[in-house]
């Protein structure tokens, strides 16, 4: 199936996971740094201090993008990295690298796709505001947002606020799994607005600048199907996406959170001020889309089904739905199903509820057990996995005419998968963290070859 030619084809990283340099070029620390630190946390007791050390060796990968034929590359800034303390002083020697990446991207016929915060958070603005359970975080973010584009934006056109905020605000405040580690039933909900105050104040700064180019959020969603046909089971499944992906979305686009969240979490959920309401809504040019897996849901429980820490979008109590999986299924070497058709519903679904608005594939990819070299060079497991979720995007652009404008492999090549450390592989490129050798896989002369084979 062949789809546009504009259509925008890239791969994904984010700063923490492969800049390494922690403590070069003036960066200051972040929640991450400090979390990582600390014994038991990460697998292994593995850190980013090094990382895939892309801050010495971004012109040996961007080679490999080339090489590899995509036009697009989405990484983040390290917020520490331009502003070491989140709120205080610029660091030149951030600016510096971020341009001569930037620079080198585009001397490649590479375009930047910048991410503004993926996860890291200043550890100051921890230590001293509470991160974001504080709204000040998000009025700091404004700023560094405004900083970034006066810096970058005459060459970035494609900015992205936030990435996850759901993991930042479940996994971080309310599971305990991720920085900066708090574990609470409400703090997920305070977190989570704050970040979409934060989304929307940086829109305002960018759109109020008169800076080209588009603005949009990357949220991340695995689609939920029905166990049964039963009535009690399709609002089980809504209500989970609704939680999920509608959570933060439905600010955006409406102005509100869904109406099922209002109506079950009652005061815990933050009120949008109309200030507030009008500075979110209407505040994404598009809509990015970070999707890997695919489960069942029910309105009661399913023997051998999923914990909550597997991804039941929102607090699994407030939601009261249910997760399992089809034996049958694949899954990934973090045990997500491959469920390609899940996919195709989760684009469908999300260009039914927004319509009018683009979406982007911002992250799609899965891990893989490549305990050496020749096997990691040999992962025709995740070629079939990309293959199967593409032709399943091409089908909801061809057959349902759904608005898809690109696709991001997460990730350009292995790398710090957060809690797991080393343990878990996502790359098209296999990264050596003993000798930092980049190698391609199967799977990058594959994902190379359908580029190729897709344009119209």
């Amino acid at each position: 199936m062949k789809i546009s030619k504009d259509f925008v084809w890239g791969v994904a990283t984010a700063a923490y996971q492969v800049e390494g340099a922690w403590l070069e070029g003036g960066k200051g620390f972040s929640i991450w740094d400090g979390y990582a630190h600390i014994p038991g946390k990460i697998l292994n007791g593995d850190n980013a201090d090094v990382a895939c050390d892309q801050y010495h060796r971004y012109e040996e990968d961007v080679a490999l993008m080339k090489e590899l034929g995509v036009t697009a590359y989405r990484f983040s800034f390290a917020w520490s990295r331009i502003i070491p303390d989140g709120s205080g002083e610029i660091n030149p020697a951030g600016i510096d690298y971020y341009n001569r990446l930037i620079n080198c991207l585009l001397e490649n016929g590479i375009v930047p796709w910048v991410t503004l915060f993926h996860w890291d958070l200043p550890l100051a603005l921890q230590m001293t505001h509470d991160g974001w359970l504080n709204r000040k975080t998000a009025e700091f973010f404004a700023r560094y947002a405004r900083i970034c584009f006066d810096s970058f934006g005459d060459r970035v056109k494609n900015w992205i606020t936030l990435n996850e905020p759901w993991c930042s605000s479940v996994l971080g405040h309310g599971l305990s799994v991720f920085a900066p580690g708090r574990q609470s039933p409400d703090e997920p909900y305070v977190a989570a607005h704050n970040l979409l105050i934060a989304h929307g104040l940086a829109v305002k700064e960018f759109r109020g600048g008169g800076f080209g180019g588009v603005i949009g959020i990357s949220n991340n969603c695995d689609w939920r199907e029905p166990l049964t046909d039963s009535e009690a089971n399709r609002s089980a499944a809504q209500r989970a996406l609704e939680f999920f992906y509608g959570w933060f979305t439905d600010p955006l686009v409406f102005g509100d959170y869904p109406a099922i969240m209002r109506e079950r979490l009652g005061g815990r959920l933050p009120d949008f001020t109309d200030e507030d309401r009008k500075l979110v809504k209407g505040s994404t040019d598009f809509l990015g889309l970070n999707h890997y897996s695919t489960a069942f849901a029910s309105a009661e429980p399913v023997p051998g089904g999923l914990d909550s820490v597997c991804g039941n979008g929102g607090m699994s109590n407030d939601q009261e739905v249910y997760l399992s999986h089809h034996p049958d299924w694949e899954k990934t070497d973090l045990q997500w199903s491959v469920v390609p058709w899940g996919f195709r519903k989760m684009l469908n679904w999300i260009g039914d509820r927004y319509p009018g608005l683009p979406i982007y594939v911002t992250e799609n990819g899965c891990a893989v057990a490549e305990p050496d070299a020749a096997t990691a060079k040999d992962d025709e497991f995740r070629c079939r996995f990309m293959g199967g979720y593409i032709d399943a995007m091409k089908e909801a652009i061809l057959v349902d005419g759904k608005d898809v404008r690109g696709y991001f492999v997460w990730s350009l090549m292995d790398n710090f998968e957060w809690a797991f450390g080393y343990s878990k592989r996502l790359g098209l490129i296999r990264c050596d963290f003993n000798t930092l050798e980049r190698i391609p896989k199967k799977s990058y002369y594959y994902y190379r070859d359908l580029i190729k084979n897709s344009q119209e």
